[in-house]
């Protein structure tokens, strides 16, 4: 599998009340190798069923570090060095209560700057399924690449996964945009905010199974409400959430994306991939920050 998306530096917040203006509030902060992309293609890894490559872009600053991070996790990457932009650095604020919900400040850095002038063809070579993060969307440089691999994917057959990534930053790209871009994906893994986003519905459910008309199969991740797998414009299954105590949510939805393709590629049908997927997100949200273990 190829997986191509963005790496980026995680600087993970936990505090430990709200947010006070103008003076000090305790936390416990981490610095820890992330991206949506990265931590899809680490998760893909982690079970080590699937040969998982990485294409990405990263500043010279942290490049080696970020190659280390991501071989530890069994992925074989590609990075592109940027000579000008640093490598993107999300702050993640995290409410360290029974959610752990988080919140994220984005500086994407070089990994909006992945252009077509760093794809080829070649990277296909060998791969059965290509999987692009929806960061990829929001810079002009990364949209022309996402065409550029779309249009090599669909010449050689292989199925291409997408996962829309930020409701935040598809508000700005905008619904009918989106839905152009991603014409000829045939998995697509939206969050209940970003499904339900994209298509102006309040019900999730409603939502998937309306997505399911434009893309052939739809995985909505509900977090704590497990997943729902729609085709044809109906919901075919609902795959409950495993239970978990949640320390961190930063990247359970990038750990079930990258479960779920990882079965796929196993033969695993889409239920059965999603139960998967659900296992992972568990597991990714008792630990801080995006990946998993690595393989020591």
């Amino acid at each position: 599998m190829l997986v191509v998306g963005d790496v980026v530096t995680d600087v993970v917040a936990r505090r430990r009340g709200p947010l006070a203006a103008g003076t000090d509030t305790a936390a416990t902060i981490r610095t820890l190798p992330g991206g949506a992309g990265a931590n899809v293609a680490c998760w893909a890894a982690h079970g080590g069923h699937a040969e998982v490559r990485l294409l990405g872009r990263v500043g010279a600053d942290a490049a080696a570090w970020h190659e280390r991070e991501l071989v530890a996790c069994g992925v074989r990457p590609r990075l592109v060095v940027d000579p000008q932009s640093p490598t993107g650095t999300v702050i993640c604020l995290v409410d360290a209560d029974a959610a752990a919900e988080r919140t994220f400040l984005t500086d994407s850095g070089a990994s909006l700057r992945l252009s077509p002038d760093d794809w080829s063809d070649a990277l296909l070579d060998g791969v059965v399924r290509l999987h692009l993060s929806g960061y990829l969307l929001f810079s002009e440089p990364s949209r022309a690449l996402v065409a550029v691999a779309l249009e090599a994917a669909r010449a050689r057959g292989v199925p291409v996964s997408l996962d829309p990534a930020s409701a935040g930053f598809l508000v700005e790209l905008g619904v009918d945009r989106f839905l152009a871009l991603v014409e000829g994906v045939d998995v697509l893994l939206p969050s209940r905010d970003e499904a339900c986003l994209l298509t102006g519905l309040p019900d999730a459910a409603d939502a998937a199974a309306e997505l399911s008309r434009h893309v052939p199969l739809v995985v909505a991740k509900q977090g704590a409400d497990g997943a729902l797998v729609a085709r044809s414009g109906a919901v075919c299954a609902r795959v409950p959430a495993v239970p978990a105590t949640p320390r961190d949510t930063t990247g359970a939805g990038d750990a079930f994306t990258g479960a779920f393709l990882a079965a796929l590629l196993t033969g695993a049908g889409a239920e059965d991939a999603a139960a998967e997927g659900c296992r992972a997100g568990a597991s990714a949200v008792e630990r801080v920050g995006g990946r998993p273990p690595g393989r020591g």
